[in-house]
């Protein structure tokens, strides 16, 4: 996991790359789009805007073909995170839904508004919000990704 101090830093470090632009041009649209409702740019990217009062999973929930980004706007909200190689597998990958469950413990980092949080595929996580909690999500493809930091 990768978390940036804002969304300037995260514009500075990811600003070549047809998926990095995306991911800003979604950003910018995000006064235009309601709770909840998926939006996509290309076959690249899909986003949406959530809010803490959204149904929160008690598993690790992982991908593999897209990762996570996640924009905060307003609120906090902690974040559990692990190794999925750490966790025990409770339910395999779904092709259909990009997504695996785990069971387990893992470390907690707590984020907030203005943070730009970057979930890479190797790691799975869990959420526990703020009530007053607001994101963007983004869901990007791997393909051709990379990680400046890394």
């Amino acid at each position: 996991m990768i978390i940036l101090g804002s969304l300037a830093e995260f514009q500075q470090l990811y600003h070549t790359g047809k998926k990095w632009q995306r991911c800003m041009e979604a950003i910018n649209n995000i006064e235009k789009i309601h709770s909840g409702v998926f939006h996509s740019i290309g076959d690249s990217l899909v986003y949406r805007l959530a809010s803490g009062a959204e149904f929160q999973r008690e598993e690790f929930e992982g991908h593999r073909r897209y990762f996570d980004v996640h924009y905060y706007l307003e609120g906090a909200e902690e974040i559990e995170f692990a190794a999925k190689s750490a966790l025990h597998c409770i339910s395999p990958y779904d092709d259909e839904t990009d997504r695996e469950f785990f069971s387990g413990q893992g470390e907690t980092v707590k984020v907030n508004k203005g943070r730009v949080v970057i979930f890479e595929n190797h790691e799975a996580c869990r959420f526990r919000p703020e009530k007053d909690v607001k994101k963007v999500i983004l869901k990007v493809t791997v393909e051709q990704s990379y990680f400046v930091n890394k």
